[in-house]
């Protein structure tokens, strides 16, 4: 038996701290997937919470045919979009359908180093929230949570392709956003 089913047997249990210490692991991931679709802060708040009500609730049915990141991460998703009153995200197709995913291979190395930048890394996470969904979610996912496309795909119900077609397109976004509103000075600065 594992940490992570030993654990969760011990919260079908009754243990609560088991519980807390769940909520600890997870609570930056659910809150990413929360935060990037729900606008207000307060109903952020209430959705994290309701999102662990749920986990709690459906952990007995957690089969342990995916990561239990996927399987939370997943349910922040659904109720994050039934929250904002959509079944599906909307699909923005705004770019170029003839670019290729390899066209711009030094903007992921761009979001890997920025981390290390605080003011930059502000500026970019300011506009990650202002992308659409599904986009905000999967740059948050793979840039923040290092979740793989396959992980993201279990999240967001997207096959893999999509996934990695939307990550494209939301980085490409991302840097002609950055472009625009910030002078090219301050990219430099992260090697682009």
């Amino acid at each position: 038996m594992t940490d992570e089913q030993r654990q969760i047997q011990e919260i079908l249990e009754g243990n609560k701290q088991a519980f807390s210490e769940l909520i600890d692991k997870y609570k930056r991931l659910v809150s990413h997937i929360v935060n990037k679709i729900v606008k207000t802060n307060e109903d952020r708040q209430d959705l994290c919470q309701d999102v662990f009500i749920k986990v709690y609730q459906n952990l007995e049915s957690f089969k342990g045919d995916c990561k239990l990141s996927s399987w939370i991460g997943r349910i922040a998703y659904n109720a994050s979009l039934n929250h904002m009153g959509k079944k599906k995200p909307e699909l923005w197709d705004d770019l170029s359908p003839e670019m290729s995913l390899d066209s711009q291979p030094n903007f992921e190395l761009l979001l890997d180093e920025v981390i290390a930048n605080n003011d930059l890394v502000r500026k970019i996470s300011k506009e990650i929230q202002l992308l659409p969904s599904p986009y905000n979610v999967i740059v948050a996912l793979y840039h923040l949570d290092d979740m793989t496309y396959q992980e993201i795909a279990e999240i967001t119900g997207l096959p893999d392709g999509t996934v990695k077609s939307y990550l494209f397109r939301a980085r490409r976004l991302l840097r002609e956003r950055l472009s625009k509103k910030y002078w090219k000075e301050d990219l430099k600065q992260c090697g682009t």
